[in-house]
């Protein structure tokens, strides 16, 4: 999985829903006698068409099924809109590539930018270059280096997603004298690994009776996933809870668990893969909750540059402009929410 962006910003709602739910038009709850000058005056981003907007796109190669949801996410929300039309680069994992796509769209003269960057401090000098340019930068989760790169930042909490599987993990346990945990990471040398177990070790420490005996790192493949699930388990014999990070190596993970024949610990996934949503709601495994980081931060994104293309702030809130900085809040699926969460997943 990429190099995510640093837990930074505000928290923003519930992970898997759009934050198009809040860049729409007022509610129709709302009183048209309200003489508040911020209701009179601002202008909010709403579902009837308005100023003709043109989205540039670039994102990284779709090799994992998290970026394939962010393009997909992407593109289907901006066919929702008559006055936006979408330029989309072809994904590339080759920073100087991305550049020179990225540079395409500038000479095009495109309204607005969403950028998802291969590398966040490589393409830091575009997204000045956008933004010197005139054109709004949406920065989608791996963030540049600059603030000056980018007009919004948009992306997901890895800090978050340790912390809620370590507090969910923590309060199935409570009761469990000397439980004992172990850890499926990332790849060690991304920052947004780093992130994740920090937060579950920092959840952990609220719990006296629990203790992570155990941690291997994986690649954020299903291959990966099932070699070093196995290593864990020759390794530890008994243990209570495992808290995998990306649901694409616990897809390895599981298959090592079920060869094994091992069914006395709990399991906890992240991101939010359709795969592990529907292991989940069958409950007949391990597999018992994921902790999600939501592609359709993608959708938000879009709808962020629409409202910026258009001039227009955030229904809801009341600023004239759209916020800096927004977080998405890691969320935790388990059986009793599933079926909300289900049309998220991502293959």
């Amino acid at each position: 999985m990429p190099d995510f962006a640093s837990r930074r910003g505000l928290l923003f709602g519930a992970a898997a829903v759009s934050a198009g739910a809040v860049l729409t038009g007022c509610t129709s709850n709302e009183s048209k006698d309200d003489d508040s000058p911020s209701d009179k005056n601002q202008a909010v981003a709403d579902d009837k068409p308005g100023k003709e907007v043109t989205i540039g796109f670039a994102g990284p190669q779709a090799d994992h099924g998290w970026l394939n949801a962010i393009n997909d996410n992407a593109k289907s929300r901006a066919k929702k809109y008559k006055d936006v039309t979408l330029e989309a680069t072809e994904g590339s994992n080759d920073t100087a590539a991305q550049i020179g796509q990225v540079e395409t769209l500038i000479n095009k003269k495109v309204d607005v930018l969403v950028i998802l960057p291969a590398d966040g401090k490589a393409l830091t000098q575009v997204g000045l270059k956008a933004m010197k340019a005139g054109i709004p930068v949406v920065n989608l989760d791996r963030i540049f280096a600059s603030a000056q790169a980018y007009r919004c930042w948009i992306g997901g909490d890895n800090y978050g997603m340790g912390l809620n599987a370590g507090h969910y993990i923590g309060e199935k346990l409570k009761g469990k004298k000397n439980a004992k945990v172990v850890e499926l990471a990332g790849l060690d040398n991304l920052e947004l690994t780093k992130q994740r177990t920090k937060g579950f070790d920092d959840a952990l420490k609220n719990y006296s009776n629990i203790e992570k005996v155990a941690r291997q790192a994986a690649e954020f493949t299903v291959e990966s996933g099932q070699s070093k699930m196995s290593q864990l388990l020759q390794a530890q014999k008994n243990f209570d809870a495992l808290w995998n990070h990306d649901d694409d190596q616990g897809v390895g993970a599981l298959r090592a668990i079920k060869q094994a024949g091992r069914d006395d610990f709990l399991m906890v996934g992240g991101a939010g893969a359709l795969s592990a949503f529907q292991e989940i709601k069958q409950d007949r495994g391990v597999l018992k909750a994921t902790v999600l980081y939501p592609p359709t931060m993608a959708a938000s994104a879009i709808d962020l540059a629409r409202a910026l293309g258009q001039g227009k702030g955030v229904s809801g809130m009341a600023e004239f402009e759209i916020p800096a900085s927004l977080t998405l809040y890691s969320a935790v699926v388990d059986k009793d929410n599933v079926d909300q969460y289900m049309s998220t997943g991502f293959k």
